[in-house]
Formats: C-alpha cells, sequence, structure tokens
C-alpha cells in the first residue's frame, strides 16, 4: 500500500525561505568584498605619491568647480531677450522726418538717424577713424578683444581712475541694441555673451556697419549719416579728415564733445583721435599735420519756427498708419504731409496776435484753430499760443464744450425727419422735466421760420425739434457727419454740452461742406524709406474715399440756413463777402468757451478761444471774437484759389463784386450774438453786440440817447441802402422752399431800454400785410446799434 504525500508545515516552509535569503545575501557580501579588492588591485597601478598627487589632486577639483562655475555664469548671464522675432529692432525708436507736398522738409518727430547710406559709401578715414580711437583690433578678435581689455585693466589700475575702456566694438553694438547703459557686472557679462551670439550671426561689416548707424553722437543724433548732416551739413560720403575725426570723437561722449555744444573741446578730442589713426598706422605725419591745420568747423545750427502743433498730429497719423497697415520693419521714415506752411504760419500769427490784443479786456489765454479741405487733408493746426510754454494741443486734445456750434446737427436731424428751413415754430417757453433753457432775455420771438432760429441761435427751438424727433436721431447724425467724440443723452445735450475737440467738432461741418460726404481729417499723403522707397500712398488707398452720409438736396437746406448765420445772424463778423460763406457760433456756459466753426467752397476751418483752467472770459461770444478771427485765417486759407459754391449757396456775381474791391477793408458792423448761457443750464441767448463790442461806448451812448441823428449820417445810410445790390437768384441747386432767398423784412432797430429788458420786432415775413405804425424820432443811440 503506498504512502499518503506529507503536507509541509508553515514552519518549515518559513525555515526554507530563510535559509535562502541568507545565502543570497552572504553571496552578494562576498561578491562585493572580492570586487573592491579587484578594483583596488587595479587602481594599485595609477597610485602616485608626492608632488605629483598634489598637482593632478589641484587640477582635478578646479576642473570640477570650474564646470561649477561656467553653469552658474551661464544661468547668470541669459541674455534679456529670446532671440526670437526682429531682435535687431528691439527697443528701437522712429525717426520721421516730414516734409510739405512739394517735398520741402518742415519738421522732425521722434530721433534723427539715417541709415539709408550702404558701408561702401561710406569715406575710409571715416571708418579708420572710428577703429583707431573705439577698437583698433576689431578685424581681428572673435568679438571679445582679451588683449585689449587686459591693456585696459592694466591702464586704469596705473591711473587710478577709468582712463580707458574694454569693451570691444562687437561688445559696444550689443550694449547700444538689447541692454541699458546702466554700468553693473551682470550688464558687462551680458555684453560678453552677446558679442559671441552677434559675432556668430553677423559678418564683421554688418556689425560695424550697425555701430556706425545706431550709436548715439549727440544733438538727438544716431548715426554718423545724422551727425553729419546735423554739424556739417553734408551727407557722410563727403566727410574730410578733420571733420571724421571730429564725428568719431563723439563716440565716447557725445554729449561732452558735441562741436555745437563746445568746439574746444570737440576740436581737442579730434586730435586725440588723429594721434591715435598716426598711431594705427592709418595716416601720415603729414596728414596729421595738415588736419590740425585745418580744423573742422560745424555749421550754425538754425532755429527753425517748425509747424510743431501740425506736426505732433501728423506723428500721431503716422504711427497709427504703421499699426494698420504693418508697416514694421523701418524705423527711418520721410513721410509727405498735407500742411500749408503759409496758411500754418499766417494761422498761428493770427491766433497770437489776437489772444495777446484781447487778453485784458476780454480775459483771454488761449486760442486754437483748424483748417481743412473738403477732403479732410488738415492745412493747418494751432493748438495753442505758445508750443514751448505748452505742447498740449487745444485743437486736437482739449475736449470743451461746443455750445451752439452744435446745433447744425440738430437741425440736420430735423431736416432728414421732413422738416424745412421754411418751416415755422414758436420759440417760446419749453421744458424737459425740471429743465426749462430761456434765452438770456427772458424773452422770446414767438413765430419764427428754422432757418430764422439757427441765424439768431433761438434756445427753444432745437429744444423743440429734439421732443419730436427724439435725442437718438440727432446723435446718430452727428456720428454720421464724422464725429468720433462721445454725446451726452441728457436733454441739454442739444445747446452743446458734449465735450468735444475743436478738431472733431470741426470734421462734422465737412459733411456740410462736401454737400453730404463724410470723411476723417488726415495729415499724411505718403510713407517712404530713407532711401526713398514707398510704402504707403493715401491715393492708392480705397479704405479713405469720402461716403455719402446725408442727401445733397437735405444738405443744401441747411447750408442755406448756416448762410443766414453769417448773413443776417451771429457769425455776421465772419462774412467774407467775396466768396459764399457759412458758419456757426457759439458759446458755452459761463463764457468758458467760445467757437465760430464754419466753410467755404474750398476750406472748412474752425476756431476757439477760452482758457486753460475754465475760468470764463468777460462775455466773449462766438460772434464776438471767433467770428473775425476765423474771417482772417479763412481769407488767408482761401488766398490764391478761385472762389466757388457749395451745395445749396451758389457763387454768384453779388460775390464777384465784393471780391473785386478787395483789399479794401469791411466796416465794422452791429452784429447779434448768442450767449449758450441759460438760467441753471447751458444754454444759448441772444444779446446786441455793438460795434466793436466796447461795454464802454455803449455806457458813454446813455448821455446821447434823445440826441437824433445828423440829417447828413441818414442820408449816408439811405444813399448806401440803394446802392446795395439785389441779392440774384440762385442756380446752383432747385429746392422746393429752402433754396429760396427767405424774403423777411429787416429787423426793427431796438432801443436802449429794449436792449436792455427784451423785446423788439421780429422779422415779418413779406406776404404778411404790415400794420401801419407812427414814424418814430431816431436817437443818435438807434444810428449807433
Amino acid at each position: 500500500m503506498s504512502k499518503l504525500p506529507s503536507r509541509e508545515s508553515l514552519f518549515g516552509r518559513l525555515w526554507r525561505a530563510d535559509g535562502i535569503v541568507s545565502t543570497a545575501v552572504f553571496e552578494s557580501w562576498d561578491y562585493i568584498k572580492r570586487s573592491h579588492s579587484a578594483y583596488r588591485s587595479f587602481l594599485e597601478r595609477f597610485r602616485i605619491r608626492g608632488l605629483k598627487r598634489v598637482v593632478i589632486d589641484l587640477l582635478d577639483d578646479g576642473l570640477t568647480f570650474g564646470v561649477m562655475f561656467c553653469f552658474l555664469l551661464l544661468a547668470y548671464a541669459l541674455p534679456p531677450f529670446s532671440g526670437t522675432g526682429d531682435v535687431w529692432n528691439r527697443g528701437r525708436e522712429y525717426a520721421v522726418t516730414f516734409t510739405d507736398a512739394n517735398g520741402e522738409i518742415i519738421g522732425r518727430r521722434g530721433i534723427r538717424q539715417d541709415d539709408a547710406i550702404p558701408l561702401a559709401d561710406i569715406p575710409p578715414q571715416m571708418i579708420k577713424a572710428v577703429l583707431a580711437t573705439e577698437d583698433a583690433r576689431f578685424f581681428d578678435h572673435f568679438g571679445v578683444d582679451v588683449i585689449g581689455t587686459l591693456r585696459a585693466i592694466i591702464q586704469n589700475a596705473r591711473a587710478n581712475n577709468v582712463v580707458q575702456g574694454g569693451s570691444s566694438l562687437t561688445q559696444q553694438v550689443a550694449k547700444n541694441l538689447f541692454l541699458s547703459p546702466e554700468r553693473t557686472i551682470r550688464r558687462k557679462v551680458h555684453e560678453a555673451f552677446l558679442s559671441l551670439w552677434l559675432e556668430a550671426r553677423l559678418s564683421k561689416q554688418e556689425i560695424l556697419k550697425l555701430y556706425l548707424d545706431r550709436s548715439y553722437l549727440g544733438g538727438g543724433n544716431y548715426g554718423i549719416e545724422a551727425a553729419s548732416q546735423f554739424y556739417f551739413g553734408k551727407s557722410v560720403r563727403d566727410i574730410t579728415l578733420p571733420e571724421g575725426a571730429m564725428l568719431a570723437g563723439l563716440f565716447k561722449a557725445p554729449t561732452k564733445y558735441a562741436p555745437h555744444q563746445n568746439l574746444e573741446l570737440a576740436r581737442t578730442r579730434a586730435n586725440t583721435v588723429l594721434y591715435r589713426m598716426l598711431d594705427a598706422g592709418f595716416i601720415t605725419q603729414g596728414e596729421l599735420l595738415q588736419a590740425r591745420r585745418e580744423p573742422a568747423t560745424p555749421i550754425q545750427q538754425k532755429i527753425s519756427d517748425s509747424p510743431n502743433w501740425f506736426l505732433d498730429q501728423a506723428y500721431r497719423d503716422t504711427m497709427t498708419l504703421i499699426d494698420q497697415k504693418g508697416l514694421t520693419g523701418d524705423f527711418v521714415l520721410e513721410v509727405k504731409t498735407t500742411v500749408n506752411l503759409p496758411l500754418q504760419t499766417a494761422a498761428q500769427s493770427i491766433i497770437n496776435e489776437e489772444v495777446a490784443t484781447n487778453h485784458d479786456q476780454y480775459h483771454i489765454t488761449q486760442g486754437a484753430a483748424v483748417v481743412m479741405a473738403h477732403d479732410g487733408a488738415v492745412r493747418a493746426i494751432v493748438g495753442g499760443v505758445d508750443y514751448e510754454a505748452s505742447q498740449f494741443s487745444r485743437a486736437t486734445d482739449a475736449l470743451r464744450q461746443s455750445g451752439s456750434s452744435f446745433k447744425p446737427f440738430v437741425y440736420m436731424a430735423a431736416l432728414l425727419k421732413g422738416y424745412k428751413p421754411s418751416d415755422t415754430i414758436v420759440d417760446g417757453p419749453v421744458a424737459v422735466g425740471n429743465w426749462a433753457p430761456r434765452n438770456y432775455t427772458n424773452k422770446y420771438a414767438g413765430r419764427t421760420t428754422l432757418l430764422n432760429a439757427i441765424a439768431h441761435s433761438y434756445n427753444s427751438v432745437p429744444v423743440k425739434l429734439m421732443l419730436d424727433i427724439g435725442r437718438p436721431s440727432i446723435i446718430e447724425t452727428a456720428h454720421l457727419a464724422g464725429i468720433k467724440g462721445a454725446l451726452e443723452t441728457w436733454a441739454p445735450m442739444v445747446l452743446g454740452t458734449s465735450a468735444l475737440s475743436l478738431l472733431d467738432l470741426t470734421t462734422g461741418y465737412i459733411s456740410f461742406a462736401s454737400g453730404g460726404l463724410a470723411t476723417q481729417p488726415y495729415t499724411v499723403l505718403e510713407i517712404r524709406r530713407s532711401n526713398g522707397d514707398v510704402l504707403y500712398e493715401r491715393d492708392k488707398d480705397p479704405n479713405v474715399a469720402p461716403k455719402r452720409v446725408f442727401p445733397e438736396e437735405t444738405v443744401a437746406e441747411l447750408n442755406t440756413m448756416l448762410n443766414a448765420v453769417v448773413k443776417q445772424g451771429t457769425g455776421k463778423r465772419a462774412d467774407l463777402a467775396f466768396e459764399p460763406t457759412a458758419g456757426k457760433t457759439g458759446t458755452n456756459q459761463g463764457y468758458r468757451d467760445a467757437w465760430f466753426i464754419g466753410f467755404t467752397g474750398n476750406n472748412v476751418a474752425g476756431v476757439w478761444l477760452g482758457n486753460d483752467d475754465f475760468t470764463p472770459m468777460k462775455e466773449v461770444t462766438g460772434g464776438l471774437l471767433p467770428a473775425p478771427i476765423w474771417k482772417r485765417i479763412m481769407t488767408e486759407a482761401e488766398r490764391g484759389l478761385t472762389p466757388v459754391g457749395f451745395a445749396g449757396v451758389p457763387y454768384d456775381e453779388t460775390y464777384a463784386v465784393a471780391a473785386a474791391q478787395l483789399p479794401q477793408p469791411i466796416a465794422p458792423e452791429t452784429v447779434t450774438d448768442e450767449t449758450d448761457q441759460a438760467r441753471g443750464a447751458d444754454t444759448d441767448t441772444q444779446q446786441a453786440d455793438a460795434g466793436t463790442g466796447d461795454v464802454n461806448g455803449v455806457l458813454n451812448g446813455m448821455f446821447d440817447l434823445f440826441e437824433t441823428t445828423p440829417p447828413a449820417a441818414a442820408a449816408a445810410a439811405a444813399a448806401a441802402a440803394a446802392a446795395k445790390p439785389a441779392a440774384p437768384k440762385r442756380e446752383a441747386l432747385v429746392l422746393p422752399k429752402a433754396n429760396v432767398d427767405q424774403q423777411v423784412s429787416p429787423r426793427r432797430k431796438k432801443s436802449f431800454l429794449q436792449d436792455l429788458f427784451g423785446g423788439g420786432g421780429d422779422p415779418t415775413p413779406a406776404n404778411e400785410p404790415k400794420k401801419k405804425k407812427k414814424k418814430k424820432k431816431k436817437t443818435l443811440f438807434d444810428s449807433i446799434f
């Protein structure tokens, strides 16, 4: 009988496992001991003793710590950029030269630089002068001049001062392109590593060209071409040895050795450069003596009256175009602009003269003006009275309440809704919630036409139009006209409470002057590289064409109304007489701002007067001073141009007669102006403006209230009225009502008491029967006012 299999106990299995582990550990330890013994036997062959061991240990430890130091240094000296993208123009500034339409230079913005001169065109003596003084071993080292650095350390140690630089020309390029001018060990390490990086990617000639074009050489000039033009008035191609030495001396300390600042010090530095050229073998002793006998003499710097306000705007427009059109990679540019330099000069002179003349009497400290063509081309910008004192442009950057000069957009919105200039409306009390605008005299004209309402700037009429057509339609109309500024949405906005710039507001009037075509102001016609390659031409830009936003017939209706402003309303002082003119006055609350915006068949212009601190002027309205200033500026703008009409107001023989009588001065006349100041709100009012606006003259006239008008004066006035030619029928654009001369009887003269307390006749339509009135004896006051 067979045996049954025995089952191993748990204790037996553990005992056997312990034996396996013990055996494995013993054998492993034995193997390690035998291997270690064999390794020691092997190393015994290389055992060294004595001095040899000390040297090898030192070398070994030095190599170990050296590798660690290199890794740490590499981490410390990582370049401050990724090395990708346009690294050569990293942090580079633009150098923009502006010209007029004829190519004449009018000014510069940004830095002064010109990198269009090839290295082959630069005279050898210029290059040798730079190498002799900055890096004579440039073509021999690998980016870091070790010998030159050691020599500089020794020389500086002997002199106990920094008398010699150790940076190579490549290191200076690295500093100019990528680093700041701070003097730190970290920057020096960066210089060394970046110089190696440059040498690996560029040739010696390319590095030298970068150095000659990007180094600062004083006077705002970067590069030897710009410096040569600035200091010697000629290209670096034509530079002489003494002039080249003087330019080369600027690389060390451009501000200190600038010849226009310290000529003697610049010549001393140039002599040092010449001797270094002699030591390097670049010139002979005779050439050195000749150069010292005929030292370089810089030209006299001309202080030109640049159109700075215009240049600031043109520079902004240029930067905008560069971003929009993707014109990256070029930093030295030439820009052809739209400026009319004689007009710019005349406009600046007129603003300065008028502000200076009226400063004390009317408390005016600032003024601004903008002139544009109908397509938006900016001809002149006057941003203030003194650019040196304040570069803030009140023409393009200041946001001021526009007052009644905003009203044409309200009337335009009404005309688009079906209103006509001949439609009648009541100038009377009106309220929107708690806001109840009133005229300055607290009197109203009663029933009147829209044409008469805008001509005399009645306040209640645009408010009533707003209640009928709604504020959104007015805001939409203003934006369609070209206004970019934010417009308020509350009721008083119809009277010009929105803050707009003069340029923005004047741009809106372009849509009226052009017959309904809206555009945006521009100053740039063309952008070129410094070598003449064209980068941008406005004539070939399909996105800048004016767009029709209003029907021409509707614009013509509005223009007849704006023409009435200068013919019979608040803007009579702006009437050119020899050419069709239209516009609108504006005065905001408290006489803080006074405006006149208007246009002819050729130009659109705006004028603003006020104070930077928002203090009120002394009752200056848009028709008192801005209107005649506008007239003077527009007369200059129209000089040499053929007078033409515009939609709704054609040019006819009456203007030709007036033009034939120029330049005879036009006698001042009485103007009824508006003041945009209501009780408790920003509104327009009407007030009589006598002759020159001299309040003292009005008071003096009180003493002669009852004096009769001399017969001779009355006869002269009658003769003048009889000699005035009748306005002929317009033929440019036939409209049912708006384009027909309004037959309104002349307004009856107001007495002094009526001027003070209101009242007075409203224009009576010609088709209404006239009431018989007793003839009133004229006083001297009536004859004056």
